[in-house]
Order: structure tokens, then C-alpha cells, then sequence
């Protein structure tokens, strides 16, 4: 009888088995190297300072070479600004530009004049369950940790320090620990697809991060406004995706909506959304996910009649919501 196996005695053989087995290891760990190398450049630790003292320890990243760094509000709340290292020991100082706490995020300006290294902000909408993310950050105090692991889930809510409902929360296994607050999450493309906010207490490989979408939005107010102006509707969703049935049917050019999951009382939807309703359009501008309804509620359509179109029990509907302007953080 033939064995089951072969197994050759030559150890240059098995060498050779070897090396072929551990090759895509040793490719994912020189790429996850390389962009840690490159991505790290921009992480900084960030102290939030007054009058010269500082208090805590969170991180940061930096988007652009002239020195605008994000990270959570939550780490800066209460200051108005900032001691950053980054990964060469050299200290610098930067002011506070704004924050929304709505999102837990933070936006701040170097204030010497210096080249900085910095990060792109990627496409939260291209990632999938299952993608290999890494975050870096200083948890604990530990300088410029880095941890690898997957995106867990997508279109999370998550409560924000203010109390509010943060929608299209990145859920990742990746390892945090206070002190990562503010650093970014990175794709396998050197993309920084989050920025890191969140564990729960008592939990492990339950750790959360804002997308890098909704921090693009929230970027462009802070940098405009100073603050963070919005449409306010009153409702909660998730990102879902749509049934190919109804798409084909109804000529839908969006694999994904917003399923109303809950609806404020007395709201400016109340009166016409309901729950389970899924979210595709908003006057006519495609919605794909709790990130575009985010940005479509922006400042321009406060007290503006708009169109809404849902799926409503596998039918299309037209619906017209009046949104008032959220009111001042607490």
C-alpha cells in the first residue's frame, strides 16, 4: 500500500518546505513594518497643557506637513492647548482650532512653523469585516505602541462623553488602552481609516474607533467654523446593505442605507420616518451609510424642507423633514 504521505529525509528539502510556508508571513510582516514606519512618523503624543502644566496622556496624528493634528476631543476638552512629541523625542506646542464632542474629536495647530511628517486620511467606506488594521499610539504611557489585529464590525454606535449617540463607529480588535485615545487606525494601504476613541471597560479585543470619513467632515467645519454646525433630524441608524432584489427593482444605484433604528420623540422626523425604515437618498443625493447622512445634515439645510427616500417594507417611499439646528454641546 502507497503511504499517505511522502516525506523526503533531504533537510534541503524540508528547508524548502519550509521557506515556501512562512513567505507570506514574512511578506505581511515586512508590509505591516513599512507602514508602520511610515504611518508612525505622524503619530505624536499628545499632553493636553494650561498655563504651562499638563494633564494626561492621549495621541494624536498628523494630516497635514503644516501641522494640523487630530485626536479626541476627549483628550483635549478643557484646554486650550497642547504639549506634542513625535517619534524623535522633539517637543512642540499647538493651540486647540476646535472640537466636537458629538464625535469625540479634536483638531489642533502646531504653532511653530515647521515640515511635519504626516498621514492620509483614507476611505472608511473600503473597509470590510475582516480587513487587518493596526493602531498606534501611546498606551499607558508606553511611547508609540503599535498593535495589529482586524476590523471587527462596522456602523457601530457608540455613547460619546457628552452623552450623545456617535454613529459609524469602527469596532476593531486591535489592542487599546488609555493613552491610544486619538491615534489612528491604519489600513493595509498605510491609510489611516480611524481615529482610535474608545474600550469597554472589563472587555477585551472590543475596542473602537471614529471613521476617517466622518473625521474628513469634521475636519473641513473645524477648519471653517471653528465648530461643528448641523441639520437635526432625531434619529439613530446603522449602515446596512441593501437587499440585490430591491436594488434591481427599484434601479437603486446604492448597495447600502441607513436603517432607522430609533427615533427621538417630537423630533423633525417623527412626524414622518419610521423605524425600520432604510435610508437611501437624501434630496436625490445618494445615501450609503450613516457618514453621508452625517454630512448631507450639514449647516445649509437647517430649517430647509428635504426629501427623503426610504425603503419602507420593500417599497420605495418619498418622504419631507424639516430640520431644526442642533443645539450647543453640553
Amino acid at each position: 500500500m502507497a503511504p499517505f504521505f511522502n516525506r523526503s529525509n533531504d533537510p534541503l528539502d524540508d528547508a524548502a518546505g519550509m521557506g515556501e510556508a512562512i513567505a507570506p508571513l514574512q511578506a505581511m510582516s515586512e508590509g505591516i513594518a513599512a507602514l508602520v514606519d511610515r504611518v508612525g512618523a505622524a503619530v505624536v503624543r499628545v499632553e493636553p497643557a494650561r498655563n504651562g502644566r499638563t494633564a494626561g496622556i492621549g495621541s494624536g496624528v498628523v494630516i497635514s506637513p503644516d501641522g494640523l493634528v487630530l485626536t479626541n476631543s476627549h483628550v483635549a476638552h478643557g484646554f486650550s492647548e497642547a504639549r506634542l512629541t513625535d517619534t524623535e523625542g522633539r517637543n512642540m506646542l499647538a493651540r486647540l482650532i476646535g472640537e466636537d464632542r458629538d464625535t469625540d474629536l479634536a483638531l489642533l495647530r502646531v504653532t511653530d512653523a515647521r515640515r511635519l511628517s504626516a498621514a492620509v486620511l483614507g476611505d472608511s467606506k473600503k473597509l470590510r469585516r475582516g480587513h487587518v488594521v493596526v493602531a498606534i499610539g501611546n498606551p499607558l504611557g508606553f511611547e508609540f505602541t503599535v498593535t495589529c489585529g482586524v476590523v471587527s464590525a462596522l456602523g457601530r454606535s457608540l455613547r460619546a462623553a457628552n452623552g450623545r449617540l456617535m454613529d459609524d463607529v469602527v469596532q476593531t480588535d486591535a489592542a487599546l488602552n488609555p493613552g491610544n485615545s486619538g491615534g489612528p487606525l491604519v489600513s493595509t494601504q498605510g491609510e489611516v481609516v480611524g481615529i482610535n476613541t474608545a474600550v469597554i471597560a472589563g472587555a477585551q479585543g472590543i475596542c473602537f474607533a471614529v471613521a476617517s470619513n466622518t473625521a474628513q467632515f469634521v475636519v473641513g467645519e473645524l477648519i471653517r467654523h471653528g465648530r461643528v454646525r448641523r441639520a437635526y433630524v432625531g434619529v439613530s441608524g446603522l449602515t446596512v446593505p441593501l437587499p440585490r432584489r430591491l436594488t434591481h427593482e427599484f434601479s437603486l444605484p446604492n448597495r447600502r442605507g441607513v436603517f432607522v433604528a430609533a427615533i427621538e420623540r417630537d423630533s423633525p422626523a417623527a412626524a414622518s420616518l419610521a423605524v425600520e425604515d432604510i435610508v437611501v437618498a437624501l434630496d436625490g443625493e445618494t445615501v450609503e451609510g450613516v457618514d453621508d447622512l452625517v454630512r448631507l445634515l450639514d449647516g445649509s439645510r437647517v430649517g430647509r424642507t428635504v426629501t427623503v427616500s426610504v425603503l419602507r417594507a420593500g417599497r420605495p417611499l418619498e418622504l419631507t423633514v424639516r430640520p431644526g439646528e442642533r443645539s450647543a454641546e453640553a
